[in-house]
């Protein structure tokens, strides 16, 4: 009876490990291998498990080499305080005692979604004081500040001090909150290749422009038509068959810079790990509900056929998210500068959801500074302070953007007045000044 009894003990067991075994080498799909919910910022590729497990028992090495491998580019563009080399120096030895933070792991786990904070750390939110707790001696201003405000009053953040750090604080102090000469600028610079090849113009071919003449109309009037671009361009395989749903690789033909950063954002990061593209209904911000299926491409915001940059800037957006502060958009006083100019297309001026979140950033082309649209809408967003130089400092003074971004209420009611606190960092920075 024994016998059978163990016998059918290890039946069960080889069962469940080759259950398993399989499911994770050959499975599609992996979500029984979860051990837990996953932040707001891996979510969507959660059950891309090799993405960073990218070996079946690799440890905090393989796992940090994985969060360094999507974020290398975010790393090497911050002005960072804490970079790795500065805690392998042997003379900071110490300071490794209580966090290691040489591993990007020590701080940001996933699967343990119940003790995460913001922006996905797991670690109580007095980490600056275990290194930090004399601060007080060198700066008196901080003498009673509470031990957890360090990263929370709009003043520092672990990685990124491009627009906080003392001596930008003091050159860019003073102003009025708004500028007079506010000016945010043109996008000027979208084709990352024009190497495309011509299509094969095939009595297919021109059976499906001659039965779709609208969408064909359309094609011609867009920028792609003025760059003399017609249906085959994008609807046409490397073969010269036709292609019913091109996919980002079409677009990645010509737009190649566009089409990285769009893979690094949450729109489109599930693309970049071979996933179907994201739904609205997934997301776990509030989205609205006749947009549930919808599913996320470069179409979804510029339009098939037409490739409506303003619609792009605006209304894409709003056709899915229901946040509070989405909603409140078009009451708000940027959506106000929109109907002033009375010019549609002055995309200069104008002020959209794009103008914030799908920043212009400054390339370089043949010796001439152009404007490229970011594409990646979360790399200003987390920590906020990360638009105070790439958004708010085009059109507002310093002080104004750093108490502005640290007003919750603000943000939620999308700047429908003025902030509530003063973040005093810009005073102490001119106070230490004026004493050296």
């Amino acid at each position: 009876m024994k016998k059978i009894f163990w016998m059918f003990w290890l039946a069960i067991t080889v069962t469940i490990a080759g259950y398993y075994l399989y499911t994770m080498i050959y499975a599609e799909n992996k979500e029984s291998m979860l051990i837990g919910e996953t932040t707001h910022g891996h979510y969507q590729i959660e059950l891309a498990c090799d993405t960073c497990h990218s070996t079946a028992f690799g440890g905090t090495e393989v796992l940090h080499n994985a969060c360094v491998s999507c974020h290398q580019e975010e790393l090497d563009a911050a002005n960072d305080s804490h970079p790795r080399k500065k805690f392998n120096d042997p003379r900071n030895v110490d300071l490794l005692k209580t966090i290691d933070a040489r591993y990007c792991t020590t701080c940001h786990q996933e699967h343990v979604n119940h003790v995460n904070v913001q922006m996905g750390v797991t670690l109580p939110t007095d980490y600056c004081y275990y290194c930090h707790q004399d601060i007080a001696e060198h700066r008196p201003s901080h003498e009673g500040l509470e031990y957890d405000s360090c990263a929370s009053a709009g003043c520092h953040n672990f990685h990124d001090n491009r627009a906080l750090y003392e001596r930008f604080l003091v050159e860019n102090s003073g102003g009025p909150w708004v500028k007079s000469h506010a000016h945010i600028p043109l996008a000027n610079y979208a084709a990352s290749d024009s190497s495309w090849r011509d299509p094969i113009l095939s009595s297919e071919f021109i059976a499906h422009q001659e039965a779709h003449p609208n969408i064909t109309n359309a094609v011609a009037l867009s920028a792609h038509g003025e760059a003399g671009m017609s249906c085959g361009h994008c609807h046409q395989t490397e073969q010269g068959d036709w292609l019913d749903s091109p996919s980002i690789e079409s677009c990645a033909q010509c737009h190649q810079n566009e089409v990285h950063s769009y893979q690094q954002g949450k729109h489109g990061m599930r693309l970049a790990q071979q996933l179907p593209g994201l739904e609205t209904q997934n997301a776990r911000l509030p989205m609205r509900s006749e947009s549930a299926a919808q599913p996320h491409s470069c179409v979804s915001c510029h339009r098939a056929h037409e490739f409506d940059r303003q619609f792009a800037r605006q209304d894409a957006c709003l056709q899915c998210h229901s946040d509070t502060h989405s909603l409140n958009f078009r009451n708000s006083p940027h959506a106000q500068i929109n109907s002033s100019t009375g010019e549609k297309n002055h995309e200069d001026m104008n002020v959209a959801c794009a103008t914030c979140h799908l920043p212009r950033l400054p390339v370089t082309k043949n010796g001439e500074q152009l404007w490229q649209v970011q594409h990646n809408q979360n790399d200003n967003l987390r920590p906020n302070e990360k638009m105070i130089r790439s958004v708010c400092m085009h059109c507002h003074s310093l002080e104004f953007s750093i108490d502005a971004l640290a007003d919750p209420e603000l943000i939620n009611n999308n700047f429908h007045g003025k902030p509530s606190q003063h973040i005093p960092s810009i005073d102490w920075a001119l106070q230490r000044e004026f004493q050296n």
